[in-house]
């Protein structure tokens, strides 16, 4: 008797406390760091230039990612247009950066007497004889920034809070959406003269100065592009962690009480949607200054769908994950399309299957069903 009430329960050892908090929660606690140490690393010092740059590629498609994560995973909004943000940030680079490589080049200048200003190669190309009047304030680098920090989240908040206060969610905003992201491709494939048309705007000498052609360069935009990128995702966890995040999942499980206690449930999506339209223009303009390219193709239904599936990959809950999954993805796509010329696009369908089948909570679902796994045993 007398043992069995000086019986206290052994306190668990630090490996069976480690099980039982799960890896998922340590990986999203140090995820960060290792995160770090991986981009500003170990990838900068195992590959070479043009490895590099498929890198800060990927980095900069993982900005729509993370903001996938903050809207789908935890705001419950499913869009399939962040592509049109993604284009915006991209286009509005990539105008400035034409018109600063206009600017500097002897053929141009000589034509600009002519004119009256001197214009993109395509415009000439398009028989356009005066420099559009939305075109113009992009010769400024101030305006240019600005206008990336500012247009985008606005045209999100004003766009979605319009259809949020009618209470139109689900899979309706979703389709909205998408035929927007459609509309844009097309509206930018269609104004040929003013947009580059199909082609895109390449052919970027500077960018704020500074030479694009030197060696030292894809480094320097693919380190300017992880920083970027780690900022956001610590920066998204403070959002995530603070009183403005627990309100949002709340929306997402019960938006109807949140409601009935006196919030604006309609404004407080608009602003996590303008956020992550912000963050995903920030991508577009990381991905213009590394590829050198603004293409309707970033904009229209098939790129806003691969955002989808880079979350879903990571596991929509997961920051982290998010990044993990757009580079697992962009692998995946350089591999195949280098070793299976034919075929690899049927592979890369494939793949999207089998996320959706097999690992519907993505790659940090299936790591915190093996921690359970391990905890049971």
């Amino acid at each position: 008797m007398n043992d069995m009430t000086n019986t206290r329960p052994q306190a668990p050892s630090r490996a069976r406390r480690w099980l039982n908090a799960g890896w998922l929660p340590l990986i999203e606690r140090h995820g960060l760091i290792w995160l770090s140490i991986l981009l500003l690393v170990v990838l900068p010092l195992s590959l070479g230039d043009f490895r590099l740059g498929l890198a800060g590629k990927y980095l900069s498609l993982a900005f729509c990612a993370l903001g996938m994560v903050l809207i789908w995973g935890y705001g419950g909004i499913l869009s399939l247009g962040q592509g049109i943000f993604f284009g915006l940030g991209s286009y509005m680079m990539a105008m400035y950066l034409k018109l600063e490589a206009t600017a500097n080049d002897e053929a141009a200048s000589a034509l600009a007497a002519f004119y009256g200003s001197a214009l993109p190669d395509f415009m000439i190309w398009n028989s356009v004889e005066a420099l559009p009047w939305w075109w113009k304030p992009f010769e400024s680098a101030t305006f240019t920034i600005a206008a990336i920090l500012i247009i985008p989240p606005l045209l999100a908040f004003a766009f979605s809070y319009a259809y949020f206060k009618k209470r139109v969610g689900g899979v309706y905003f979703s389709i909205i959406t998408l035929s927007l992201a459609s509309i844009m491709s097309i509206l930018i494939i269609g104004q040929q003269g003013y947009t580059g048309g199909a082609n895109g705007l390449t052919d970027f000498k500077t960018a704020f100065g500074l030479s694009l052609q030197t060696p030292q360069t894809p480094w320097i935009l693919y380190l300017l592009t992880a920083l970027l990128l780690l900022g956001c995702v610590a920066l998204f966890g403070l959002i995530l962690r603070s009183r403005l995040g627990k309100v949002v999942v709340a929306i997402r499980d019960r938006e109807d009480r949140v409601r009935f206690s006196g919030y604006n449930t309609a404004l407080f999506k608009a602003f996590i949607f303008a956020v992550a339209a912000l963050i995903s223009a920030l991508g577009g303009v990381m991905f213009t200054l590394q590829v050198g390219l603004a293409s309707p193709s970033l904009v229209g239904i098939i790129p806003s769908t691969e955002i989808v599936i880079y979350a879903a990959l990571g596991g929509r809950l997961s920051l982290v994950g998010a990044v993990y999954g757009t580079l697992l993805i962009g692998v995946a796509k350089t591999y195949l399309s280098e070793n299976f010329v034919n075929f690899w696009q049927y592979f890369i369908g494939f793949l999207f299957m089998g996320v959706v089948l097999f690992l519907p909570a993505g790659l940090a679902g299936l790591l915190q069903r093996l921690s359970n796994k391990e905890v049971q045993s």
